[in-house]
């Protein structure tokens, strides 16, 4: 990479980790906390409460990426933030579950991932996008890592509501981050011919890749009601799952690292992009298996590694593929699409998911994503390679 494009690398790789790690803070004590506010006991709303991020943000992220492509991606990204730090301090004010749904809400109309990936996109070349895409994935990884740890560490001295000033706080630190040490924005896509929805609409590669985040995104909150009581069964207490975790994330990032980037480079990006469909499908089926027998520890770290791995590559090389198979003047319409699947994904797995456990029990929602993770790899099976590889290597079919 040149030092522009590490600059920008490493500068939006932490605007992700700074709004993640806010997050992900949140997650794993929000129902127990968000129980105590008034209105508390209504379980339905603890739900809406923690979904409703997710809605609003699939209802913005084209919006902020179209208006990405004609106002300028640091505006919007500066607008999301601020949107996104102004909803943080709402929930950690909120003295009631409705006004906490209401900065949740707010939270997620400051959906600026579509504006963020597309500004990436615009400061890297095509051969190193997908290193510059796992950069992000890896900050978010790392972030969703350390919140395991930290969360009930932080939310025992600062409660609930410290943890969402918090995440206001580093919200407005990404305010910094955009304007100080992301490089100058490049200007080439406001004189370009303007790209709107029916444009990005009509190619279908960027479709199945659209089907793909959804289906991808869906999967991995769904099993999420499930895999924790998994380890609970095989014998290892809830304080302590981040033994499982940490090390199945960390050892994950290591192997993507050391395979995902030569194998592109010698043009076997669409095999690996497959095979880890396969692997996340294979996942699914291993842990039905496991919720229909008697877990243990040591296969269920084996299978969240395998899981992590799929995952972790195929969150790296999808917004890579969609910013080089998009027009340039229409890169934001295209990754505003891309999120918002991403985003209606984690709505949708969430409510899947609790609907499944709840009828059909562990063995049945993981029969169903694992259905789904096949019904992906047949969509995503006719795409093509793309012709970004190093110099002097030619494509191989994958």
């Amino acid at each position: 990479m040149t030092p522009v494009e590490l600059r920008a690398s490493f500068s939006l790789a932490s605007i992700f980790a700074l709004r993640m790690l806010g997050l992900f803070l949140i997650l794993p004590v929000f129902a127990i906390e968000a129980a105590k506010y008034p209105g508390g006991d209504n379980v339905a709303l603890i739900g809406l409460t923690m979904g409703i991020y997710g809605l609003t943000q699939a209802m913005l992220q084209f919006l902020y990426g179209m208006a990405s492509d004609r106002l300028g991606r640091k505006r919007v990204i500066i607008f999301g933030l601020l949107l996104f730090a102004v909803g943080s301090f709402v929930a950690a004010w909120a003295p009631s579950l409705t006004w906490l749904a209401i900065g949740r809400a707010l939270q997620g109309a400051g959906a600026v991932s579509a504006a963020v990936t597309a500004l990436l996109a615009d400061q890297t070349r095509d051969e190193v996008r997908t290193k510059s895409m796992a950069l992000v994935g890896i900050s978010i990884g790392l972030m969703f890592a350390l919140s395991l740890v930290a969360a009930p560490l932080l939310v025992a001295v600062v409660g609930l509501n410290g943890l969402f000033a918090v995440t206001g706080a580093l919200a407005l630190l990404g305010v910094a981050v955009v304007i100080w040490w992301v490089p100058p924005e490049p200007l080439k896509h406001k004189d370009m011919p303007r790209g709107g929805l029916m444009e990005v609409l009509r190619l279908p590669a960027l479709l199945r890749l659209n089907f793909g985040v959804f289906v991808l995104h869906a999967v991995q909150l769904a099993m999420w009601m499930a895999v924790p009581a998994l380890l609970v069964q095989a014998g290892l207490a809830r304080d302590h799952h981040w033994w499982v975790y940490l090390p199945a994330v960390l050892g994950s990032f290591i192997v993507m690292g050391g395979s995902l980037f030569q194998l592109e480079k010698r043009g076997y990006l669409r095999a690996v992009f497959l095979l880890s469909i396969g692997l996340a499908a294979a996942v699914q089926l291993g842990l039905m298996l496991m919720a229909a027998t008697t877990p243990s520890v040591g296969a269920m770290v084996a299978l969240l590694f395998v899981f992590f791995y799929g995952f972790n590559v195929l969150e790296a090389s999808q917004p890579s593929m969609v910013s080089r198979l998009a027009p340039a003047h229409a890169r934001g319409a295209a990754m505003g699409v891309y999120n918002t699947l991403q985003s209606l994904g984690f709505f949708a797995g969430g409510v899947m998911g609790g609907w499944l456990v709840k009828h059909t029990g562990a063995p049945g929602l993981f029969a169903v994503c694992a259905g789904l993770m096949g019904l992906w790899l047949l969509v995503a099976w006719p795409m093509t390679t793309l012709a970004v590889n190093a110099p002097g290597l030619a494509p191989k079919a994958g």
